[in-house]
């Protein structure tokens, strides 16, 4: 059906539009000035212009004007265009249910719907009001109308009901009627032409809606009744089995009075035989809500039973636990016709037997299957194409190591034994398909085979499951050694280093031992380095993006990488020059080079060699690339190419899932791939494997080209500016860890800083009162007994809430200062530092204290 073009009359009129301004008329003068120019140059120079010239331009102008009339009329050209392109919004809200008003932030309106009007008070002397000032009157909706108000100068969306005793301007003849309003405002985008951000005001009259909701919980109330007296029984419990209401019916049945009933005081073991409590106890695991129909006997009060029927529901919730029951108790005492009756136990039975969501399966006591449900062939992967599976041995659909266990498990049901072991079988289908079986005996009738029953739970999932969940915790143990070793490491790290550096400040390089100390300092120094790819692996380090120079910090990792490949592999690097800088998070890209080699390295057993390759791919090169998914642009490509083994189509398809590993079980987490492929998403780059089996795998990572601005720079390798790092102030040192403490205190003596020293919390509180609280600096570390730096902090901050603080830690600054509540003033400097470093930093804090006093 073709669109019905927009009436115009068929929708109110505004009571108020201001136009934001039109240009239009300006292009109306422009061409009459320009006409008019044209005119006086005619008349005045007249006879020097050809007579031909002007009858071609008199032509012209009178072909467009025949042009524009004929325009007009087909409708190319219409007037007051600005206004029709608004029609059909306009239509919209002025057509709206409800009252709409446009503002800007200040109040000043600016566009009033129709509707808006026919509230009491919309109008006031011809002029419409405010929302605000037409609920000013009302003190029920003082509240809201304020914080809607504050919300339209924010800018932010907000809705509010209010309910006002007789209605607007109602409440004056007497009314006591309720009404109730639902008044909206939100921000509208902004509009070509600038002007002051303008909101939407709605009012909308929901009173019949209330009303509605009011008769919904009469009509609820009334369905109570209906069910409390209704010709069957009704209960329902809650996860713990204590019944949370019953119906009266039921109540009569078993002897209670409904109106000494209370919540929680009934279980279901007390009015259920026997262990039939647990059947109503069950629900399926997935949280679907299924009917099951359950033949049982209740017990009354007084401890006799009677036969009922339960149409029983129970599921669990999200989160595994069992949600709360229903359940319609029939009563069975008195039977129906019989035939009718067993016909719909047939059918009952038939839809239980084959709508289960396990296999189940008969077999004869030589172990053959007899009859099976409907999900069996999907279970144990039997196609309608095959031989019938009717007499087919079951053992010969599990895997050879559980047929013996199997065919024990079906003697033992022959024999009619009550307590059989559950069977985890592998399936011959193929793949990594498992069942668990359960065997019992099946009762034994004249003329039927049928001796054992087999209930076979589909495993596949679960184990998955459960050897993801295995993976899982070995990499949060690993992650949380790693992240304890890393911090404490880093304490020994620092006072190595610093007393290093102590000691390089009385033997200079001509010294003989001038070397050693050296190579003991280096030594440190990259053990430092291990330590934060420690605290990086297990996620205590927060990673930020920065500018990149690719090349020069993948020449940085080539040493850590040969350590890591061994020397029967070869490691090689190229770039092309320049290379343009990317913005990554450095830790993060390292991460992605040595998770990719190491994985290179794998798949070289008896050695090979590993590239990295660094160029430019410009947009133009990009273009002929069929990769999915990556549009055309400037990209700079890292390349980790080997010579191993390869990979086939079906692995190459899975490789970036986490847990899918392609080495021996023990050997790998199973999540380094899908973490350099989550890394290189974050940061909006693309990973695409090429590989081809016998002739090795290289990987290619395309990060989109970044152009620094002038206020970012590269990071780079760069000498620090010498300085003077001299100081009088007081400094107040809290560490637990004595040699570290001792280096720190050294150091900063050393440059004349008044140093006083606690190795905790308590004690530094003690130094700090005999002190009257007179330092200029706190030096703490965060993880101490007893009180840690934060905690500490609190405290001093009640003496001297403007004190310059700088906490050390072995973990990264901003899981530090996660536990800070007020960090304004803090600074943080990592595990380990050196000399230099304690005193510059020191320095840089103290200078800042000072430019604030300034």
């Amino acid at each position: 059906m073709a669109p019905l073009p927009l009436d115009e009359d068929n929708y109110p009129n505004p009571l108020l539009n201001k136009p934001r301004g039109s240009v239009g008329i300006w292009r109306v003068v422009a061409l009459a000035a320009f006409f008019i120019v044209v005119a006086v140059l005619v008349s005045a120079f007249g006879d020097q212009i050809p007579a031909d010239l002007i009858i071609v331009f008199l032509g012209l102008l009178a072909v467009v004007g025949v042009f524009s009339l004929f325009g007009m009329a087909a409708g190319l050209f219409r007037f007051g265009a600005g206004e029709d392109s608004n029609a059909l919004p306009r239509a919209i809200v002025d057509s709206l249910p409800s009252g709409a008003l446009v503002t800007d932030r200040d109040g000043k309106i600016s566009y009033v719907n129709a509707h808006y009007g026919e509230f009491v008070g919309g109008i006031t002397d011809g002029v419409p009001v405010s929302v605000p000032r037409l609920f000013a009157g009302q003190p029920e909706a003082a509240e809201a109308i304020y914080r809607l108000a504050r919300a339209a100068r924010d800018g932010r969306p907000a809705s509010e009901d209010v309910r006002i005793i007789g209605g607007l301007g109602g409440s004056l003849g007497g009314s006591s009627k309720p009404f109730w309003y639902r008044i909206g405002v939100r921000a509208l985008p902004e509009m070509d032409g600038g002007g002051k951000p303008l909101v939407l005001w709605s009012v909308e009259d929901i009173t019949r809606d209330r009303e509605r909701q009011d008769n919904a919980f009469l009509e609820l109330q009334r369905a109570i009744d209906y069910l409390d007296h209704a010709p069957a029984g009704f209960f329902s419990a809650d996860a713990e089995g204590r019944i949370q209401y019953l119906n009266s019916t039921l109540a009569d049945w078993l002897g209670y009075d409904l109106a000494e009933f209370e919540a929680d005081a009934i279980r279901l073991d007390d009015i259920v035989r026997g262990d039939g409590a647990s059947l109503l106890m069950r629900g399926r695991s997935d949280g679907e809500i299924r009917t099951e129909i359950i033949d049982i006997d209740l017990v009354r009060r007084n401890g006799t039973s009677f036969p009922v029927r339960l149409m029983h529901r129970a599921a669990r919730l999200a989160d595994g636990e069992l949600g709360e029951t229903r359940t319609l108790v029939l009563d069975r005492r008195h039977g129906a016709d019989k035939e009718e009756a067993l016909r719909a136990s047939e059918v009952r039975f038939s839809r239980f037997f084959n709508d289960t969501p396990f296999a189940i399966a008969t077999l004869d006591s030589t172990g053959r299957i007899i009859r099976t449900n409907a999900p069996f062939s999907r279970i144990f992967g039997w196609s309608g194409g095959e031989q019938s599976i009717d007499m087919q041995p079951m053992e010969e659909l599990i895997s050879e190591g559980s047929r013996e266990a199997l065919a024990r498990a079906i003697v033992a049901a022959v024999n009619e034994k009550s307590e059989i072991e559950p069977i985890d079988a592998g399936l011959v289908r193929g793949g990594d398909h498992a069942v668990r079986l359960y065997v019992s005996g099946s009762e034994e009738v004249a003329g039927s085979p049928e001796r054992v029953n087999v209930y076979a739970l589909d495993m596949t999932e679960q184990r998955k499951l459960e050897a993801q969940f295995a993976q899982g915790q070995k990499m949060q143990a690993v992650g949380q050694l790693a992240g304890g070793v890393a911090h404490d490491f880093n304490n020994v790290l620092t006072a190595i280093i610093g007393f290093a550096d102590l000691l390089l400040l009385k033997h200079k390089p001509g010294d003989p031992s001038f070397a050693d100390l050296m190579s003991i300092k280096n030594s440190a120094n990259r053990a430092a380095g291990l330590t934060r790819q420690l605290l990086a692996f297990s996620r205590r380090q927060t990673l930020r993006p920065q500018v990149l120079e690719i090349p020069g910090h993948i020449d940085d990792l080539t040493v850590l990488l040969k350590r890591l490949i061994g020397e029967q592999i070869t490691l090689g690097v190229e770039h092309d020059s320049p290379v343009w800088p990317v913005k990554a998070d450095l830790v993060q890209l390292e991460q992605v080079v040595v998770n990719l080699v190491v994985n290179a390295r794998d798949a070289m057993p008896n050695g090979g060699t590993i590239t990295l390759r660094t160029r430019n791919v410009t947009e133009a090169e990009s273009t002929g690339f069929s990769y999915t998914g990556m549009p055309a642009a400037d990209y700079v490509l890292i390349e980790v190419e080997d010579t191993g083994t390869g990979m086939p189509p079906e692995i190459l398809e899975k490789i970036f899932e986490p847990y899918f590993a392609t080495k021996e079980l023990g050997k790998g987490t199973g999540l380094g791939l899908s973490t350099v492929y989550g890394i290189i998403k974050q940061t909006g780059g693309f990973i695409y494997p090429v590989s081809v089996v016998g002739t090795g795998t290289p990987f290619r990572i395309f990060l989109p080209r970044h152009i620094p601005v002038e206020s970012e720079t590269p990071v780079k390798q760069a000498a620090a500016p010498v300085k003077d790092l001299t100081g009088h102030e007081r400094i107040l040192i809290v560490e637990d860890e004595d040699s570290v403490r001792a280096f720190s205190a050294r150091a900063l003596r050393a440059t004349g800083y008044e140093v006083f020293e606690a190795d905790s919390g308590d004690e530094a509180l003690d130094v700090l009162e005999e002190l009257d609280y007179e330092i200029d600096l706190m030096i703490s570390d965060v993880v101490m007994p007893e009180m840690d730096g934060p905690t500490l902090l609190t405290k001093v901050r009640e003496k001297m809430p403007t004190l310059k603080v700088i906490f050390v830690s072995g973990y990264a600054e901003e899981s530090v200062r996660q536990d800070i509540a007020d960090n304004q003033s803090v600074e943080f400097l990592p595990k380990p530092y050196s000399l230099d470093q304690i005193n510059s930093k020191v320095k840089d804090v103290l200078g800042k204290a000072d430019e604030g006093s300034d």
